[in-house]
């Protein structure tokens, strides 16, 4: 087998096909074609590496040729001869795609350096694009960005586990990327093209998230007017993903143990079991193993469940990142919100760094697509985005909310509230002060509004009314919201 490129000479003219096979068999591999359809069974059948064409082919057009082979998968590099030596056809065949244009009667000397140029100018393009290649598989899979020493088992786990039919449960403060990785198991799994299925189980009370994961049969409850497939049928022979695995009430956590054990379930209604071919992944913001100590979830479907763990860092521990997923996110939200790319100004990268992201990934998603909407320049200036980035340790609401719920990073959570001179805290304040404090001033700022006061603090309205009652402030906290002197004081 010849390591030589390969060059197709297409041309109507006998003489001319043989000329150029004669100069240029020492150096190349040549093929020589008469018409277009003997050149396309060459471009189909074998791998060329250069076509070098008459515009003027007989009955054919050269300029339809070209276009053909440059819809190839893999197409040559097109090199195009003229006797009609027009500038409007050379620009109309480069700008069609043509590397370059030679007029007849042809120079072989020049020709035959002009191939090598063009050989030259396509390696060089392999190399970039095997580059970018590996520079994406180094910092990125599946869309999950970042180049953070603390990723990198993390990518390693989720190629490791995707094959694999292993439940896997994912922990991390909200807005770090849970359903990402999760789309990104199964997206490597060997059911890509089954479909994954989304249920967030904060979103949907008891009965109805029963019904949504089992399905129901009609009549089976008032307003079950008709048979209901459930998420688990829909995601048959795919991946379903229960967000905020946590949230889910004693009973349902009973029927979901018999799926994972059984991998049946019944509609409710029905004691009739339907088997089902299902991968779950299951992600929380809860730190679940204190709730199976508490009693509040139960030990052999916490088992059931981590059958591999992954913990996602928050973005304040992987700060690095930030500068890769801001240019991702500028990218992305200038194309979708119909802008031209701008890059960073030199200005707001340093104060991106110095701010803490307490809303993670999610917050600076926001914050970006801020700046790409209010700029009026070519960078993207600090001014452009969002006033809060100011103040490293605030949110815009003046909350360091997220963070400071999660009660995985409780000794940051302090920290960061003594900071804060919108918490006032005592001396002697703990986490569950904190929290006390903080749910206070987001419903004081919300008018009392528990679904704003949840957006604020970054968790679900349901979460917000579960931390009212434990913290005892179901029946205290609208007087004390209406009064900032006793919340200051508190």
């Amino acid at each position: 087998m010849t390591d030589q490129a390969t060059v197709l000479i297409v041309d109507d003219e006998k003489h001319t096909r043989d000329g150029l096979r004669l100069s240029l068999e020492d150096d190349f591999d040549c093929y020589v074609a008469s018409n277009a359809a003997e050149a396309m069974e060459y471009l189909r059948n074998d791998h060329i590496d250069v076509m070098l064409t008459d515009l003027r082919l007989g009955e054919d057009d050269g300029m339809k040729l070209l276009d053909a082979a440059l819809a190839l998968p893999k197409p040559p590099v097109c090199i195009m001869m003229t006797a009609y030596g027009s500038v409007d056809t050379a620009v109309e065949a480069m700008r069609r795609g043509a590397y370059h244009f030679v007029t007849k009667p042809l120079n072989l000397d020049e020709v035959e350096i002009l191939i090598k140029r063009a050989l030259r100018s396509r390696s060089l393009e392999h190399e970039n694009v095997a580059l970018k290649q590996q520079v994406e598989r180094k910092f990125s899979i599946e869309g999950i960005l970042g180049q953070a020493e603390v990723m990198k088992p993390i990518i390693d786990t989720i190629q490791q586990v995707a094959p694999s039919r292993a439940t896997v449960l994912i922990e991390g403060e909200s807005g770090t990327g849970k359903e990402l990785v999760a789309r990104a198991i199964h997206n490597l799994s060997g059911r890509p093209k089954a479909n994954i299925v989304s249920v967030h189980c904060a979103a949907l009370s008891p009965q109805i998230l029963e019904s949504e994961l089992f399905g129901h049969e009609k009549g089976a409850f008032t307003g079950a007017q008709e048979r209901r497939i459930g998420r688990f049928e829909q995601a048959n022979g795919g991946t379903l993903f229960l967000d905020e695995i946590g949230e889910i009430d004693a009973s349902t956590q009973v029927k979901l143990l018999r799926a994972l054990g059984e991998q049946t379930i019944e509609r409710v209604g029905s004691s009739k079991p339907i088997s089902i071919d299902v991968r779950v992944i299951a992600a929380t913001n809860r730190d679940l193993a204190k709730m199976v100590e508490e009693g509040k979830f139960r030990e052999d479907l916490y088992w059931r469940l981590r059958v591999v763990t992954i913990q996602l860092p928050p973005l304040r521990a992987r700060k690095s990142d930030i500068s890769v997923l801001a240019d991702h996110f500028l990218k992305e939200l200038a194309k979708a919100n119909g802008k031209t790319y701008k890059p960073l100004g030199e200005d707001a990268l340093p104060a991106m760094m110095n701010y803490d992201w307490p809303g993670n990934i999610r917050e600076l998603r926001a914050a970006i697509e801020h700046g790409v909407v209010m700029s009026n320049s070519n960078r993207v200036m600090l001014k452009h985005l969002p006033s809060y980035l100011l103040n490293p340790h605030g949110l815009g609401i003046g909350l360091r909310a997220p963070s400071l719920i999660a009660s995985k990073d409780a000794a940051n959570a302090t920290a960061g509230a003594a900071a804060d001179p919108t918490l006032k805290p005592k001396s002697d304040l703990d986490i569950t002060e904190a929290e006390h404090q903080l749910i206070l001033t987001a419903l004081q700022r919300s008018g009392n509004n528990r679904t704003v006061a949840a957006e604020m603090l970054g968790m679900s309205r349901r979460t917000l009314q579960r931390k009212l009652k434990d913290l005892n402030m179901v029946r205290t906290h609208r007087r004390r919201v209406t009064s900032p002197a006793q919340t200051s004081d508190s």
